[in-house]
This record gives structure tokens, C-alpha cells and sequence, in this order.
């Protein structure tokens, strides 16, 4: 069965995407610590634990997630773009990328933002318009 991860990858479950390849999709975190809270997922592997990733595909997820990265922090405004992965969630390795301006920015206990469509859809469409920069 498909994670919803894997759905979302596919087009079955609509996302706000910031970036994509043939192997790796970025999408913003619909219950985000920080505007352009974004993941980062591998589209054809939907093991749960990012250490079980074949050394290919763990170093291609880096370097996809990097380049999404940069496009973050040219598209929002922030000091730096702090990275976790916790694979608690859902059963699909994924990458977290939140905006920060300090360390507590990325306390995943506190409260989520809420955010209407039109501010994820443009946040969004920045974070992807500075990613094709860099391409």
C-alpha cells in the first residue's frame, strides 16, 4: 500500500511543491513550524528509516534537499534553514527544512501555523521559482 507520501509524489493528493526531479519531490509542510517549512522525500522508496536508503539514493536525498534548501532561504527570509529527519509520522523517509531565525523555531512541540492557501501557494511558488534559479 502507497504511503500518502507516495500519493502526494504521484499527484493522487495534492501539494503545495516547491521542487522535483525524477527521483526526489519537495513540498511545503501543510502543519508548518515556520513559513517554508518544507519536506523532502525520495519518490520511489518508501522505507520509514533514512539510514536503510541504498548509499545512492541517501546521498541523492541530500543533495536534492540541499539545493531546496538554498531556494528557501533566498525565498524566505530567515538566517538559515535547519534540517531534521524524525521518520515518526509517516511510514516515508522524509527530510524536514524550516526557516530559522533562532533555535527555537524549530521546537517541534510548539503550536503550528496556520496558513490560508493562497499564503502556502505563494510561498510555494517562491521557494520554486528560486529553485529553478539554481538548476
Amino acid at each position: 500500500m502507497a504511503t500518502i507520501f507516495t500519493k502526494i509524489a504521484k499527484g493522487e493528493i495534492p501539494s503545495y511543491k516547491v521542487a522535483e526531479n525524477e527521483e526526489y519531490y519537495a513540498f511545503l509542510d501543510i502543519a508548518p513550524m515556520a513559513k517554508g517549512h518544507t519536506l523532502v522525500i525520495p519518490k520511489n522508496v518508501e522505507d520509514d528509516y533514512i539510514f536503510n536508503l541504498d548509499d545512492s539514493t541517501y546521498m541523492g536525498l541530500c543533495a536534492f534537499a540541499k539545493k531546496v534548501a538554498e531556494a528557501i532561504k533566498a525565498a524566505v527570509p530567515c538566517k538559515r534553514v535547519g534540517v531534521a529527519v524524525l521518520g515518526m509520522e509517516v511510514p516515508h523517509t522524509h527530510i524536514h527544512l524550516v526557516p530559522l531565525n533562532v533555535e527555537a523555531d524549530m521546537d517541534f512541540r510548539k503550536p503550528k501555523l496556520e496558513l490560508s492557501q493562497d499564503e502556502f501557494a505563494a510561498i510555494a511558488s517562491a521557494i520554486y521559482n528560486e529553485y529553478v534559479k539554481i538548476q
